[in-house]
């Protein structure tokens, strides 16, 4: 037998026999490898585990811990969805069934019209294919046999889809039992290694996204390797619900979005504290780091966004205004008005590095289906800063710039990973001057000690960027920060500073913000903290619950020697019974009560429940105002 290598992703080269499968050479390796292994990638193409080796080739085994594991395991979720439906309701036809992030949905058309009751119905045959453990098995045809078949069992939408392929694409057809699907794969080997599924929502979706289209019937789903871990998810999302930014964000009074603005959000005065906590914290921090603040203004003249590369590489995200006869464009980013600030007068070396810093007011059309709460707006504030300086200073910036990350995610409590997002497919620059930053911004993460993921084609236009991913108090990750290297917006606003030798030189420049979107951070914390803001962002840090109207007086005695002490007070002092007063407080999450009765009146006391603990028993107002002003000042 013709002995092949291959190589494995870690390095190791090991030989196996010519022609064996993939499922085999798993097997060879070892028995739990064997095991959990779903497909594979062999050369960088993701395969089918039936796959025969036939020559020296390089092998990536995918398991469900691995992003495209899960994408396999989801898809072939997909597919049991579809043979399932098929079983059930016999006028069905397929349109499409991808994997997507944590899960996967399939499209039908067909006159029954599904509801939420179905879902069981449809889960308990999928279950029932589950066990019934159909392989999975992948074959070639030629276009006119794949039109044939699909035109044979009347799946239209397959024959279209067929039809638009490639002249010169393979076109291969998975088989699970009697159902047939035309895709590309991989899937998994058998239905019975999809063991934990879940149906979750229906909804409409266009045919090929398309308006003009037919509107089909979407049902999703998710599937996990195993119970433990899908059990584990579905609680997630039901924390997730109650979690939810825009319920509480109506509960506590802290943000609205109006039907006369979709996407434009409107903050109340609660909201507002929060958001200038925020924006107090990023100055003080920002200051503490040697950034100097700017503003620009919020439209500018056309020319510089062709200028900047936003015209072609983004002009369907903007608006647009005519003044004077003019065309203009209100900003989707800010940094073609910090090149401006920093073309305005000649730089030295000795100043750089020149780090600038702006809440800037940008505004993105989004489409209305994508809008959600605070997360997809088409307005919102980045804190964005934008670092002009020497190539010898590259690493450096970008060292300190992630200690002002850690800084800052530390103090709300959210870990993170980082991604190396690489070269994307139009992309300003030479491939030269893109390597040149990429290896930069790795030499800088390795440097520093930093685990990082790599991220393929998906910087920004002008150069390579590094993402934080936060994970939140139940898991979710979101990404806020960035760090992106630029080398080509100073050419294109021939930028320069006056170097040692009295000539002219190009600076390199960062842009990164570290909230990303000051609206859209807000709604991670609501969520993150569930509506319990930690004390120095509470809009309402105490509230002062005087018994009877005896307590009045003395009640607001006390809320003015807080309030003269920058403490964030209420005094409720309508005539309901302590009890519920109580009970309504903690309904609006206020991180500290002060009951008074005659009793605190007498001792100048006050008797303190805290969120989370209950009541604390009485204590001094001055012991009170220690303790709660440390607790603000340390943002414990």
């Amino acid at each position: 037998m013709e002995l092949i290598n291959i190589t494995l992703k870690d390095g190791a080269v090991r030989q196996v026999n010519n022609g064996d499968t993939l499922a085999e050479v798993a097997q060879s390796i070892s028995r739990s490898l064997a095991k959990k292994v779903l497909a594979a990638k062999v050369d960088g193409k993701a395969v089918d585990l039936r796959e025969k080796l036939v020559q020296d080739c390089c092998v990536e085994f995918l398991t469900f811990e691995d992003v495209e594991g899960k994408n396999v395991l989801r898809h072939s979720g997909s597919h049991i969805l579809a043979q399932a439906v098929k079983r059930l309701y016999k006028d069905v036809k397929l349109g499409i069934g991808p994997a997507i992030a944590n899960g996967f949905y399939y499209d039908f058309d067909t006159a029954y019209t599904f509801v939420p009751e179905d879902l069981e119905k449809i889960q308990a045959e999928m279950e029932k294919i589950v066990r019934e453990d159909l392989p999975i098995e992948r074959f070639e045809v030629s276009r006119e046999e794949a039109i044939k078949l699909f035109s044979d069992i009347d799946e239209t939408y397959k024959v279209e889809l067929v039809r638009d392929l490639p002249e010169d694409v393979t076109i291969s057809l998975y088989r699970q039992g009697e159902y047939v699907d035309l895709c590309a794969g991989p899937h998994v080997p058998s239905t019975g290694r999809v063991k934990a599924i879940k149906l979750q929502t229906l909804a409409g979706a266009y045919w090929r996204g398309d308006q003009k289209n037919k509107m089909l019937q979407r049902i999703y789903g998710t599937a996990f390797e195993k119970k433990a871990e899908l059990d584990e998810y579905l609680t997630m999302l039901e924390e997730a619900a109650k979690r939810d930014h825009r319920k509480l964000g109506r509960e506590l009074d802290l943000f609205s979005i109006q039907d006369e603005g979709p996407g434009f959000p409107f903050f109340h005065p609660k909201g507002m504290i929060i958001r200038n906590q925020l924006e107090n914290y990023w100055r003080e921090l920002h200051d503490e780091y040697g950034y100097q603040e700017i503003r620009t203004p919020i439209i500018l003249n056309q020319s510089l966004w062709q200028q900047s590369g936003h015209w072609d590489h983004y002009r369907s995200n903007m608006y647009f205004t005519t003044i004077d006869g003019e065309g203009y464009a209100v900003k989707p980013m800010n940094c073609p008005g910090g090149m401006l600030i920093y073309r305005s007068r000649h730089h030295s070396y000795r100043e750089l590095p020149m780090r600038t810093c702006e809440l800037g007011l940008v505004h993105r059309h989004e489409l209305s289906g994508a809008l959600h709460g605070l997360m997809r707006v088409r307005s919102f504030t980045q804190d964005d800063a934008h670092i002009f300086m020497l190539p010898t200073q590259i690493k450096s910036e970008i060292r300190q710039v992630i200690d002002l990350f850690n800084k800052v995610y530390s103090v709300f409590g959210l870990s993170y990973h980082a991604e190396l997002s690489t070269k994307p497919e139009k992309a300003m620059g030479s491939d030269e001057v893109w390597e040149t930053a990429t290896n930069a911004l790795r030499e800088a993460l390795e440097e520093y000690g930093l685990p990082y993921r790599i991220n393929e084609g998906d910087g920004a236009f002008y150069g390579p960027k590094i993402d934080f991913h936060l994970r939140d108090s139940i898991g979710r990750t979101w990404q806020c920060g960035t760090i992106q290297l630029d080398m080509q917006m100073p050419e294109k606003f021939d930028l320069n500073y006056i170097g040692e030798d009295g000539q002219k030189h190009r600076p390199v420049m960062i842009h990164r913000v570290v909230y990303g979107s000051i609206e859209r951070f807000i709604g991670i914390l609501i969520e993150h903290y569930a509506g319990a803001f930690p004390t120095w962002l509470a809009p309402v840090q105490v509230k002062i619950l005087p018994i009877t109207d005896r307590q009045f007086e003395y009640a607001q005695t006390v809320a003015k020697r807080l309030k003269a002490a920058g403490i964030r007070i209420e005094v409720d002092e309508r005539n309901e019974k302590i009890g519920y007063k109580i009970r309504e407080g903690q309904m609006e999450k206020i991180p500290y009560m002060l009951v008074v009765g005659d009793k605190e009146m007498e001792a100048q006391a006050v008797a303190v429940r805290k969120r989370g603990q209950g009541d604390l028993g009485a204590i001094a107002i001055q012991d009170f105002l220690n303790t709660i002003k440390d607790e603000v000042a340390t943002k414990a």
